[in-house]
């Protein structure tokens, strides 16, 4: 049985994320998605809540599961019985930064190998910064993410779907 492993912050998950779960989850036996907890990058959504709204997303996929973790992902890969690491890229930026993070991983457990997915082309702009960003400015996330996410997120900014323009500085 082929196990793997997609860890991320998923704060928020995006439709990139998701196109790298579904692609990922019909190449293994099971896809275990960890939610890291990373404190150090202030999370918007709490722990709890980012398994939630993986866990809501990937429902119609019998393979897939979510848990959290902290520490190493490579800790997390060996925890969940797996031998193969997933992890999405989307530009030229992703690929040096998850270059250097694979290279660290390979020292530390050689034995746990990186599937590296290019996104799909249309979301290689998306990034849960710029999610955060539109979605705070009251922008529409169609097709971006989720809609259940696009929901929570519109909840937790409390804000209405239009900006209100202040006539009196224009």
């Amino acid at each position: 049985m082929t196990v793997a492993v997609y860890p991320g912050t998923f704060d928020p998950l995006t439709c990139g994320h998701m196109d790298i779960i579904e692609r990922a989850a019909a190449l293994v036996d099971k896809l275990m998605v960890g939610v890291y907890e990373h404190p150090a990058k202030q999370p918007f959504f709490s722990l709890e809540q980012r398994v939630k709204l993986v866990e809501e997303a990937v429902t119609g996929l019998s393979n897939v599961h979510v848990k959290a973790f902290a520490g190493l992902a490579v800790d997390f890969v060996r925890a969940a019985g797996g031998k193969v690491m997933i992890r999405g890229l989307r530009a030229n930026s992703d690929f040096e930064r998850e270059f250097e993070m694979a290279l660290m991983n390979r020292k530390l457990a050689p034995d746990i190998e990186l599937l590296c997915l290019m996104t799909s082309s249309q979301y290689q702009f998306l990034s849960s910064t710029l999610i955060k960003e539109v979605s705070k400015l009251g922008g529409c996330l169609e097709g971006m993410v989720p809609d259940h996410v696009a929901l929570a997120l519109k909840e937790k900014f409390s804000m209405p779907t239009g900006l209100a323009i202040n006539k009196s500085k224009v």
